[in-house]
């Protein structure tokens, strides 16, 4: 599988990273990468990316690690949510797990109490239309037959 991520080149001390197409099996360290696409410069605070190419690899279904998921978010290229990156300590991990968890619970249960509302919702709108239909059922007739009467009498 291919996948889009860092290798790092420069000297000592002065990181400059190269953003590349490279095979998941492969380390970035070998050199053999298929494309690439861009180039991020930290120390300058430069980045380039080649656009066009990193959505036709995406399209063609190449990973993308999570830091270059994050900068192609920042830089607009891709729309979706940043990925959290850092590593965490276990405490940590386990407050966010739990706080997801629970946020997930409750997006369940407010999706249940939607539905039951639409539920709920849906005889009531039926109920008054039947309401409806039966008062205007019984008014047509009666002046239907009031007319009849009246055209009668003047007949005789």
């Amino acid at each position: 599988m291919l996948t889009i991520r860092l290798t790092r080149k420069g000297k000592k001390n002065q990181p400059f990273f190269r953003v590349v197409l490279i095979d998941k099996r492969r380390s970035t360290k070998g050199g053999r990468s298929v494309e690439d696409l861009g180039y991020v410069d930290p120390l300058k605070k430069r980045r380039s990316f080649n656009k066009e190419r990193i959505q036709y690899w995406i399209s063609k279904g190449a990973q993308t690690s999570a830091t270059i998921h994050n900068l192609l978010v920042s830089e607009k290229i891709i729309e979706a949510e940043k990925i959290h990156v850092s590593r965490l300590s276990k405490k940590k991990l386990a407050e966010i797990s739990a706080t997801d968890k629970a946020s997930a619970d409750a997006k369940a249960l407010a999706d249940k109490e939607k539905a039951e509302e639409v539920k709920a919702e849906k005889p009531a709108e039926e109920s008054s239309m039947s309401d409806i239909e039966q008062t205007e059922t019984p008014a047509e007739p009666a002046p239907v037959e009031e007319t009849k009467a009246e055209e009668e009498k003047p007949a005789e």
